[in-house]
């Protein structure tokens, strides 16, 4: 514990143990999103940028840097930028129309959408879904909020629409604002419409993080 020899093993460790934390704190803030859409590789790859992210904190000597300071420079915020939750079913794969989000109230608008042209849909699904999530996640203390938009649900056939998904509020307190995106996939069966039940299809994504 005190040896000098080890002293670049205890940096790293704690600065570790910060990541890994800071990793935990942004999988429970979103975890009703998560669950929608995530593989099993999820806690590795978010801790591999985490650790990039806490790389940018330029405030703090080797071990006690962190994601906290690191997420307030741009190139942190950069990093995280476009993280899919789900490595199966990326958005830039799935969603092949152009779409625009507001950062003032986490609205995404997806314009002039075709679902049959305009999404890789998998087999069996006759219908999809969309919902967007704005967080405000302080990484120096925990506390966090999130919103959540109505779930906008559509028929995968030629109407051309531009879904709306618009969070019910702006979340509250200090911190890092995160704008997560929700595809997910159903299956209509005698009028209810069923979540597919391995879910790799589904997308969400990390927008932006301001």
């Amino acid at each position: 514990m005190n040896d000098p020899a080890f002293a670049r093993t205890r940096e790293n460790g704690t600065e570790f143990t910060n990541v890994a934390h800071s990793g935990k704190m942004i999988r429970n803030a979103n975890s009703v999103l998560i669950r929608k859409a995530y593989d099993g590789t999820l806690s590795n790859r978010l801790m591999k940028v985490l650790s990039l992210v806490k790389n940018e904190d330029a405030n703090s000597s080797r071990g006690n840097r962190t994601v906290f300071e690191g997420i307030g420079t741009n190139d942190g915020k950069n990093l995280l930028k476009g993280f899919d939750f789900n490595s199966r079913s990326q958005l830039t794969s799935v969603l092949q129309a152009p779409f625009v989000l507001d950062t003032a109230t986490g609205k995404v608008t997806i314009e002039d959408l075709v679902p049959l042209d305009m999404l890789a849909y998998p087999q069996n699904s006759t219908h999809v879904s969309f919902r967007t999530g704005f967080l405000n996640l302080d990484f120096e203390t925990g506390a966090f909020e999130i919103t959540y938009s109505p779930v906008v649900t559509l028929e995968l056939d030629m109407t051309v629409s531009s879904p709306e998904m618009l969070p019910t509020a702006v979340p509250g307190g200090s911190g890092t604002q995160f704008y997560f995106f929700l595809i997910e996939f159903m299956q209509e069966v005698n009028g209810v419409q069923y979540a597919l039940n391995d879910g790799k299809f589904n997308v969400l994504s990390l927008l932006d993080v301001d």
